[in-house]
């Protein structure tokens, strides 16, 4: 994949700016700023879709999230957000899925079971959940990454059913 030219690195750069300051009008008018012939590039794409997701635009964030799995399928991000979106279209099977289609692609990190203990979580498959978020404490790098995780799945709506078993570890 080729590299943005540099006026529209800036102006990525400014986007993700903006959405890191919690303005995604802002960050999607960056974006706009980019040549016409570059907004299909996946970094433009990333961003876009999490644009589309702060405005809740989830059926944009789904087709944006499929073209990104067939331009660049060994990158997590497609995978992942494709599965988020599904969720939050209520389509938790799929999302579900999704992820354990390509997960001997991307075995090595913790996003993956992460996101399976929430759709199995979801979809009351409960010892399923489990299993996924034992996983994903596993899989991390060390202790600092391991508090995190146990922090944000403790926080997580989706994990909920699991909070009891996961503040006793």
């Amino acid at each position: 994949m080729n590299d943005l030219e540099p006026a529209d690195q800036h102006c990525l750069n400014a986007a993700q700016g903006w959405l890191d300051l919690g303005n995604h009008v802002e960050a999607n008018e960056e974006l706009e700023r980019i040549e016409a012939k570059n907004r299909a590039h996946p970094n433009v794409l990333q961003v876009r879709w999490r644009i589309y997701a702060k405005a809740e635009k989830w059926d944009a964030c789904l087709e944006i999230a499929r073209t990104l799995t067939n331009m660049t399928p060994d990158r997590r991000f497609g995978w992942v957000h494709l599965a988020m979106t599904l969720r939050k279209l209520d389509r938790c099977t799929e999302a579900k899925a999704v992820l354990l289609s390509v997960l001997d692609r991307f075995e090595a990190n913790t996003t993956f079971p992460y996101y399976l203990a929430c759709y199995c979580a979801s979809l009351g498959q409960t010892s399923e959940a489990k299993g996924w978020l034992e996983r994903a404490f596993a899989q991390a790098t060390g202790n600092e990454e391991r508090k995190r995780l146990k922090l944000r799945a403790l926080q997580d709506p989706d994990l909920e059913p699991l909070w009891r078993d996961i503040g006793q570890r």
